[in-house]
């Protein structure tokens, strides 16, 4: 049985890569996604059951472990240098010459537009995403390192070891094994369906949305969670090197793109050599309306000298390549009018303005609506209905309201105000900030979402209940509150009765519905859609409270003392807490059969011998040598409680570069102050 099944998983992960090297690398998928999953699905079983064949580079390993502590920074063997930028086909012709007369060929051509002998330029799209350096060693991903400052990064590897597009092993090419090192420099990006998904779901939440597809995949990269990368789908292209050994008698970058995608790395398929920069002005041109279908934002297009002795030649100024520019396409913009604003209600209870303008096609799509942010964006912009407003699209993806045309400003406009009640439930309404918000926790609007939130993977993670079927059971009277859910299990003929749901979906929901109820403290909190608290403050609770009725008895104080909660996160954690809402939430949760134990709880005992024992310790400013996450973890380790904020009960102040106003406060109040010569010599 260890032999056929050594042989299936071999096959397996061998078709699991070929489909994704067919789907990334060659633009050619060879299988639907749901077949995909479903061989995903068979290795990890398999792997599971003979442990023996367990790989740390099987596709299944991408995500596998728990969430990292926090990000090192790692200095680049080759520097990471951004390249110049240029905006009009003058400043490029001129970098043109520049390069000539840098080769000393600049005598050589009698015309600008004529071939340059012995240059070629390759024109590559410029990906609006984050730069990545990938270092594999004999073939093997060993690091992946953010650009950071050019000189040093973020190490990022568990989060990019999950982008099923970066190959986790090399392929040999042809004959070739891979080389001894092999650096390659790339773009991380997020497909525009993708970052549109996300922000619909953070906008049904409540959340301040994407204000681009890549502050998105910053956002995802910077997430310490490898599952949660997994979850938004990033991909991958390679355009530079770093340190290379073994790089044969490849002279070329054309050649190198050739080269690595050998070997499985994805390159773009719309990299074009051009022989004059007649020909590169003509791709640049060319490729301007081409890049509104592509999928993915492009803002620019890449030019690069060709040959690498060349590059060498020209060498780099002191933050940027020679051989290297990119021209930058102007964001397109138009001119339509605002009908109307719409407050849309989250799940956090936030009231989001959403304009509604006569349709206007842009950048390849007509455009209706508009996120208007908050109604402090609105006043700054002195946005009024009925006003002719400028409509761009950010990153050529997320269409955004940027001004007015105010002598178009019809008579008799009036500035625009947030409602005073809540357009779902006619609550009240306040504000906090820039933000407003209905403050009714009965909000139907409010528990809908909210609702659709509780189930979703990151929290209870109800399998067959999605947001179709939560809106039937709101709509059938079956759900009034979270904990109706886990009774449905005894409402079968009720649910039988809901359209398009037959009796194997019934039993699937049933059976997901049971297996949630053991989800844990963490997965509760993180679905109840309290203000503030999300999936990473809601692991911070399940890891200082052993379950729910120890939580219902913390203090504002004790909640304040948690690691990165504010003074904001803790007051109206306890205010929730303490309502009648709150601990009727948990209450009936509970009497439904809802697990409310922590599985992640850590007892801390107390260390009689520890400097930090039984006292209160704020963090502020940046460390070189810890993260704040793991500091807080070993501080608390040794007795200590570690506080957000500082006041006269804080017993010691840990100062580390640019420290701001705690440390200021710590001072006014005569509060001790170490720095971090000082800490590292007490944690020996």
């Amino acid at each position: 049985m260890t032999a056929s099944a050594a042989k299936r998983v071999e096959q397996l992960r061998q078709l699991i890569r070929k489909a994704d090297r067919a789907y990334y690398v060659d633009a050619a998928p060879i299988m639907a996604d749901s077949e995909y999953d479903r061989l995903l699905r068979e290795l990890q079983r398999l792997e599971e059951q003979h442990p023996d064949l367990a790989d740390p580079d099987s596709p299944t390993q991408r995500v596998a472990g728990e969430p990292i502590k926090g990000f090192q920074t790692v200095r680049h063997t080759v520097p990471m240098q951004s390249i110049d930028n240029t905006y009009s086909i003058e400043d490029l012709r001129a970098w043109h010459t520049r390069v000539l007369k840098g080769l000393g060929l600049d005598g050589e051509t009698d015309s600008l537009y004529a071939k340059a002998p012995e240059v070629e330029y390759v024109c590559d799209p410029k990906i609006d995403g984050v730069a990545i350096s990938l270092r594999y060693e004999k073939g093997r991903l060993v690091s992946a390192v953010t650009r950071g400052d050019g000189e040093k990064g973020d190490d990022v590897t568990a989060q990019v070891r999950a982008i099923r597009a970066i190959p986790l092993e090399l392929a040999a090419h042809g004959k070739e094994p891979p080389p001894a090192v092999l650096e390659v420099r790339g773009e991380i990006f997020m497909p525009n369906a993708e970052f549109e998904r996300i922000n619909r779901e953070k906008e049904k939440a409540g959340e301040a949305l994407f204000a681009n597809a890549r502050n998105s995949t910053a956002g995802t990269l910077k997430n310490l969670d490898p599952k949660v990368t997994a979850a938004r789908r990033l991909n991958f292209v390679a355009h530079g090197r770093g340190q290379i050994e073994g790089l044969g008698d490849i002279e070329a970058y054309m050649d190198f793109l050739k080269w690595v995608k050998g070997m499985g790395v994805p390159v773009s398929p719309h990299v074009k050599l051009c022989q004059s920069i007649a020909q590169v002005e003509k791709t640049i041109e060319k490729f301007k309306d081409a890049r509104a279908g592509l999928g993915y934002g492009v803002d620019g297009m890449v030019i690069r000298v060709n040959r690498f002795d060349q590059q060498e030649a020209l060498g780099s100024t002191s933050r940027a390549p020679r051989w290297c520019i990119a021209f930058k396409y102007p964001a397109e913009q138009g001119v339509t009018v605002l009908e109307r604003v719409e407050w849309m209600v989250g799940k956090g209870g936030t009231l989001t303005p959403r304009a509604t303008m006569k349709p206007i096609f842009i950048a390849g799509t007509t455009v209706m609506h508009a996120t208007l942010h908050n109604i402090e964006e609105i006043r700054r912009k002195d946005i009024r209905v009925g006003d002719a407003v400028i409509i761009e699209k950010a990153g050529e993806i997320i269409p955004q309201v940027v001004g007015v045309v105010l002598e178009k400003r019809p008579k008799g406009s009036k500035p625009m105000e947030p409602p005073k009640h809540c357009p779902a439930c006619r609550g009240t309404v306040e504000q906090e900030g820039p933000k407003v918000f209905c403050v009714n926790p009965e909000c139907p609007e409010q528990f809908r979402e909210k609702l659709k939130w509780f189930v979703g993977r990151d929290q209870m993670d109800i399998d067959g209940l999605g947001e179709k079927l939560v809106d039937q059971l709101v709509d059938a009277g079956l759900v009034h509150h979270f904990a109706d859910l886990f009774t449905l299990p005894q409402k079968r003929e009720a649910l039988l009765a809901l359209e398009r749901l037959g009796e194997k979906s019934v039993e699937n929901l049933i059976a997901g519905i049971e297996e949630a109820k053991g989800r844990g403290l963490a997965r509760v909190l993180a679905g109840l859609g309290i203000r503030h608290i999300g999936v990473s403050t809601a692991k911070t609770l399940a890891k200082h409270f052993p379950d729910a009725a120890a939580l219902l008895e913390a203090s504002y104080e004790d909640l304040l003392a948690l690691p990165d909660f504010g003074e904001v996160t803790a007051k109206t954690l306890h205010d929730y807490l303490q309502s009648r809402q709150g601990r009727d939430a948990f209450a009936r949760l509970k009497g439904a059969g809802v697990d409310l134990k922590s599985s992640m709880y850590r007892k801390r005992e107390a260390r009689p011998d520890s400097p930090f024992s039984g006292k209160t310790v704020v963090l502020t400013g940046t460390l070189e040598s810890f993260t704040r996450p793991e500091l807080t973890e070993r501080l608390e380790a040794l007795g200590a409680k570690v506080s957000g904020s500082v006041s006269k009960k804080t017993d010691l102040v840990i100062a580390g570069e640019s420290a701001g106003s705690k440390l200021d406060k710590a001072r006014e109040l005569g509060i001790e102050v170490w720095d971090e010569k000082r800490l590292t010599a007490a944690l020996r």
